[in-house]
């Protein structure tokens, strides 16, 4: 059913959790992994009027980035399965997280994306928003929704 699955991981306890299931989906399906992960730029180009330092914060989001994709790779790595890994960042001040992994999904092209949810709600909801949420609004591929531990 599934030959290309895309996991979306974010360095949390969820997206971990998210990426096991994904990768014991891949172990019993025989399928391809992708393990990707977005750094999210958006905010950074109205920096220089608030005197910050732009550069120094985007060249730590992007380490921080490949830390994230690295940890990953190795819980890949433990549970014996070889998986490709991608990091790409939000591309203008408006970009959603959530549209970026909508097109890697529609580009790869996956058959369907396996994202960690955090079950945010109320206040918590409204101040951090919902990648999952708006993934699912956004994707042209099934979404897998895994819940946090």
């Amino acid at each position: 059913m599934y030959t290309r699955i895309l996991v979306v991981v974010d360095g949390s306890e969820t997206s971990q959790h998210a990426l096991k299931h994904a990768i014991a989906l891949a172990k019993s399906l025989s399928a391809k992994v992708r393990i990707f992960h977005v750094v999210d730029m958006n905010w950074l180009p109205l920096a220089p009027e608030l005197a910050i330092d732009t550069e120094t914060i985007a060249k730590a989001r992007r380490s921080m980035g490949e830390k994230v994709i690295e940890a990953a790779r190795e819980t890949a790595s433990k549970a014996e399965f070889e998986a490709e890994a991608e990091l790409k960042e939000t591309e203008s001040p408006t970009e959603h997280v959530a549209e970026v992994i909508a097109r890697e999904a529609s580009n790869w092209p996956a058959d369907v994306v396996v994202s960690g949810t955090h079950g945010r709600r109320g206040v918590q909801r409204l101040l951090l928003g919902s990648v999952a949420e708006q993934l699912v609004r956004r994707s042209s591929v099934p979404v897998l929704l895994v819940p946090s531990p």
